[in-house]
């Protein structure tokens, strides 16, 4: 599969494992890809993200920070926290308590120093989730506008903060593809592989 993947998401992929390693994570996790797709220049992923306004650093800086929060609460998305909440379970007051005896990050796991880090379960199926993409909508080969459109797509963590900043399957969709896209599979004039390229806004 890798072997279809162009240089912009080659780059996503080494940026996603630099992500993991500066903030010492045991493993490569869908947060780690989602930051490095935010970190892209001059790509079709980009492309799309400054055409759903997310080319603003605040914007970006505000997405950091709400990974770095689920990360704190061992991965369970807002809408996780909020069921529990139903049910009389405060994840803020636990996650507070545990970090006041053991330190902050004691939940994420964020123990590894150094080492290869493995792609968590999550992150992989955002790799495969990216190929079904490109196949949908006809495209060549795997650029990181895919990488996006997978990560807006599959239920967790990386959807739940795209969509809090307005980041939505159909709406990536809309950018990339016009149309053609919201799971049309359409014929992909936009977007048939060049990252290089992107298409003029609407």
């Amino acid at each position: 599969m890798f072997e279809r993947f162009t240089q912009g998401a080659r780059d996503v992929v080494k940026g996603a494992v630099t992500h993991a390693e500066r903030e010492r994570a045991p493993r490569v996790d869908e947060g780690h890809l989602l930051l490095a797709v935010l970190d892209a220049r001059g790509t079709r992923g980009s492309f799309a993200l400054g055409a759903l306004g997310m080319d603003a650093d605040d914007k970006r800086a505000s997405i950091g920070d709400a990974l770095l929060a689920a990360r704190r609460r061992a991965g369970l998305s807002q809408a996780d926290a909020e069921a529990l909440a139903g049910l009389g379970i405060d994840v803020d007051e636990i996650v507070a308590r545990v970090e006041q005896t053991h330190g902050v990050g004691a939940l994420s796991g964020d123990r590894r120093v150094g080492g290869r880090r493995p792609f968590a379960k999550e992150a992989k199926g955002v790799l495969e989730s990216s190929l079904r993409m490109a196949l949908a909508h006809r495209d060549r080969a795997i650029g990181d506008e895919h990488l996006l459109l997978a990560l807006a797509s599959r239920p967790g963590i990386a959807s739940e903060t795209l969509a809090g900043h307005g980041v939505t399957l159909p709406a990536v969709e809309r950018v990339l593809y016009g149309d053609r896209g919201a799971g049309s599979g359409g014929a992909g004039g936009a977007g048939a592989g060049g990252e290089t390229d992107p298409p003029a806004p609407s």
